[in-house]
């Protein structure tokens, strides 16, 4: 990341933008960075200004305890500031919760892109969140972050000789590094469920797009974001799971961001 802007609270957020056009912000989930995200800005940039960046408490942004959602909220804004005054935002997976959370709150969006936010939309589906938060807060108070990054992985369904090979892999440092920050991504999720009364304070268009070749509950909380919004799209794409092809949303996101 070549830039740096400084949010409300101080902290420290690294971003950079690649392309011409209005600013578009491309914003992370769980355990990922802005690199994570990044393969996504190619197939924009030819239209837009593309910015990615590390969310607080990952890659080479800083973290200032203790954390709340709205001072990802503030980060937002700084760099909406930073990039012109006026972006659309693009979330992905619960980074599209921080980008309608910010929508919400009143930033000054554009139009707000989601792909397959997690609200639970399933018997039980509160539940299962809840004891998620428990034990989630539980491992990372007792310093257990390596049971903090299995919880999640759990949680997104992973099956479990893949969790024990992924603990084993090289990359398991670097998931352990940024293992607190699964608290903040909880956090943004709130409850689990979709947030119908905040969503339904959103006045900008929202595109909810979810692949079909995933869980059909991904299909079932995009369907629900976009009938809960005013002025809110559905989509889904075919062959897609949750690993979406940067080459098959890339076209679809530039189409909405550019009506």
């Amino acid at each position: 990341m070549d830039k740096k802007t400084i949010s409300r609270d101080g902290t420290s957020l690294a971003y950079e933008s690649t392309g011409q056009g209005p600013a578009l912000i491309l914003v992370s989930g769980a355990m990922s960075t802005g690199r994570t995200v990044a393969p996504l800005a190619v197939p924009l940039s030819d239209r837009f200004r593309v910015v990615v960046y590390d969310r607080r408490g990952r890659g080479e942004s800083g973290d200032t305890p203790p954390y709340a959602v709205q001072r990802e909220v503030e980060d937002l804004a700084a760099l909406i500031e930073a990039v012109g005054g006026e972006a659309a935002l693009c979330g992905i997976s619960s980074g599209g919760a921080l980008a309608l959370q910010a929508a919400a709150s009143g930033l000054p969006v554009r139009q707000v892109a989601v792909y397959e936010v997690p609200f639970a939309v399933y018997e039980g589906g509160a539940k299962e969140r809840a004891e998620y938060t428990e034990r989630l807060t539980e491992a990372l108070e007792q310093g257990r972050r390596g049971d903090a990054v299995e919880l999640f992985l759990r949680l997104t369904g992973m099956a479990e000789e893949m969790i024990q090979g992924a603990r084993q892999s090289p990359m398991w440092p670097g998931m352990e590094t940024i293992a607190p920050s699964l608290a903040y991504d909880d956090a943004v999720m709130g409850d689990g469920l979709v947030p119908r009364e905040r969503l339904a304070s959103i006045t900008v268009p929202v595109l909810a797009v979810a692949g079909d070749a995933g869980p059909a509950w991904m299909g079932e909380a995009a369907r629900a974001i976009a009938d809960a919004v005013p002025r809110g799209t559905y989509r889904s794409l075919a062959g897609q799971t949750h690993m979406v092809e940067p080459d098959v949303l890339g076209p679809v996101l530039a189409e909405f961001f550019g009506g």
